[in-house]
């Protein structure tokens, strides 16, 4: 059961949180991450995908290969937002084509952060 406490305390997280969602090229995941640290995020969760864009069609007898990709979810407060996004456009080079993509998403419900009640409890 959730205390009245850590129910504000997730209010305030979402309220006050965005989702950064950073799709790459396979390899340069630790790397944005790193630098979302050092811009002030707390970590990321990294997952492995396939996918392909305009610019990745590459063929193998014939077939469409698909590239393999990193995505990086990253809970950030909303007051970090453009300094991170800014780190991570520079860090995974975003802005040549074929590098990859980062946007926003609003934070709706969460679960799973007791990590980040204790470190906001804290402050």
């Amino acid at each position: 059961m959730i205390e009245n406490s850590d129910k504000n305390m997730m209010d305030s997280i979402i309220e006050n949180h965005k989702i950064l969602v950073t799709i790459v090229k396979k390899g340069l995941a630790s790397k944005v991450v790193k630098a979302t640290k050092e811009a002030g995020a707390k970590g990321g969760t990294i997952i492995f995908g396939r996918g392909h864009g305009i610019h990745e069609k590459r063929k193998f007898l014939g077939f469409t290969l698909d590239s393999e990709k990193e995505v990086i979810l990253t809970l950030i407060p909303i007051d970090k937002l453009d300094e991170i996004l800014s780190t991570v456009e520079k860090a995974a080079n975003l802005t040549k084509p074929s590098h990859g993509i980062g946007f926003v998403v609003d934070v709706k419900k969460v679960a799973g952060i007791a990590h980040m009640l204790k470190f906001y409890d804290n402050n």
